[in-house]
């Protein structure tokens, strides 16, 4: 799987334009008469009266927008606590019984089987095809957020990232008049794509990690890139000071990927280098063969969509309580998107056996592969506690401790998803927070092997899709 920049290929509104790679969208908008953005120095472009006006644009939209994705995700967030914690206890268990998952997730089945067939845009875009994709347009956006606002909180192994993207592309679009995208294509993609941004920046924590996502998806594109990157970067900062001063204003949580605490600060050494590889290659491994079990759904669902859809979910469910049932543990660690275990693994990785990280490993990868090409989400977050379950499974070896293992994992599985090494090194350093300094070198080098061995994969098995 490529991730592609977000924003590219053409609106399903019907209003075609050009991929954002290469970010061309200056061309519309600067006074430029029938030449193309390329042909101008990029000193022109930035000075240009439209492209001054299309950054002020990208702070006015990226404002709403990141009222709207705070808005979506804190309801996400309560509606997940409800469902997993509230409504647990109020009928007299403590935590969730390893039955939970079934009814749960059956019901997410009957509720997603018609929003995939009938609504317009089929509640976005298929998980396992990544976060790329042409943007959905405004008619979409229902679909796309009841799907979202349903599915996920009953336990869809999937995250909110690719949800919030189509959110901010849909809102970017609405705030453009359709004749106005018709006559200017280019400007819709730079809006759609600087929308999407600030919607993903608020579920990573802050825009850095979006932009850099950005940057490397786009390729490299010379003067062109920093036409897209700053509207990108400006509607996400702008996003990032909405989401904090509201989330402090409200107490609203977002249930952001973050690490509150991690294990305890120490140095590399040799022996964290020497297994380290090793490990990156299996989380490669692992990570990839979950992820093409994406595209077997994909296909089976095809045909008997609805009927098919219902299946999915509820095979999703069965994983889910056959990891609670041969653990002993909770199933809302293995259900959902994976950001509260992760907090949790990574304070306290010794309150899981070894045992209990295969489990976790081998039932929510593969209900993390069945809804990647079945059910609707973003694919990251999962992988993410995938490769952190592995790393730290593996910190047992003589000479490995937690914290590199937590790392690697973390970088590895993230680079396996998104194909896009340099940004899944910047997640995992912001992740590791104080301790990054120290694992960056195996962070790096992680993110590397782990980006390697998921293309010999597909190699060595031929295409996916």
């Amino acid at each position: 799987m490529t991730a592609s920049a977000p924003g590219s290929g053409e609106p399903s509104d019907g209003a075609p334009h050009e991929p954002a790679r290469g970010a061309e969208g200056a061309e519309s908008v600067a006074p430029v008469g029938s030449g193309t953005a390329s042909d101008l120095s990029l000193r022109a472009v930035l000075s240009s009266r439209g492209y001054v006006l299309l950054l002020l644009l990208s702070v006015l939209i990226g404002v709403p927008i990141a009222f709207a994705a705070f808005g979506f995700v804190s309801l996400q967030h309560l509606i997940q606590r409800g469902v997993w914690e509230d409504l647990p206890q109020a009928v007299g268990y403590a935590e969730p019984p390893w039955w939970w998952p079934l009814p749960a997730l059956l019901l997410a089945g009957l509720v997603l089987a018609p929003i995939v067939t009938r609504l317009p845009g089929g509640g976005g875009h298929r998980p396992v095809n990544g976060l790329g994709g042409p943007p959905l347009g405004p008619n979409a956006l229902p679909g796309v957020l009841l799907a979202a606002l349903v599915t996920l909180p009953l336990g869809v192994v999937l995250g909110p990232e690719a949800p919030l993207m189509a959110l901010g592309s849909g809102l970017a679009l609405l705030a453009v008049r359709e004749a106005k995208r018709t006559a200017h294509p280019k400007m819709a993609t730079v809006l759609a794509t600087s929308g999407s941004t600030t919607a993903i920046s608020t579920i990573f924590g802050g825009p850095l990690v979006a932009v850099v996502m950005m940057v490397e998806a786009a390729g490299l594109a010379g003067p062109q890139l920093v036409v897209l990157l700053l509207p990108c970067l400006l509607a996400s900062g702008v996003g990032a000071l909405v989401f904090t001063g509201f989330g402090q204003w409200t107490g609203l949580s977002v249930g952001a990927l973050s690490l509150p605490k991690v294990p305890p600060d120490v140095t590399l050494d040799a022996a964290d280098f020497l297994w380290g590889v090793p490990v990156a290659v299996l989380v490669g491994v692992v990570v990839s063969s979950a992820h093409r079990i994406g595209y077997v759904t994909a296909g089976w669902t095809e045909r008997h969509t609805a009927r098919r859809t219902v299946v999915c979910a509820v095979a999703v469910g069965v994983l889910i309580s056959a990891y609670a049932l041969i653990t002993g543990r909770s199933p809302a660690e293995a259900a959902l998107s994976g950001q509260a275990t992760l907090g949790a693994l990574a304070a306290d990785p010794h309150a899981w056996s070894v045992a209990a990280l295969v489990v976790l490993v081998v039932c929510k990868g593969l209900a993390w592969g069945i809804a990647l090409g079945a059910l609707r989400g973003g694919p990251i977050f999962p992988a993410v506690l995938l490769g952190a379950a592995l790393g730290i499974a593996c910190a047992g070896l003589p000479g490995m401790g937690a914290t590199p293992g937590l790392a690697l994992g973390v970088s590895a599985a993230t680079a396996v998803v998104t194909r896009l090494p340099v940004t899944s090194a910047v997640l995992a350093a912001l992740l590791m927070g104080p301790d990054a300094t120290n694992q960056m070198p195996l962070i790096a080098v992680a993110s590397v092997v782990g980006f390697l061995t998921a293309e010999l994969v597909d190699r060595v098995k031929g295409p996916a899709a």
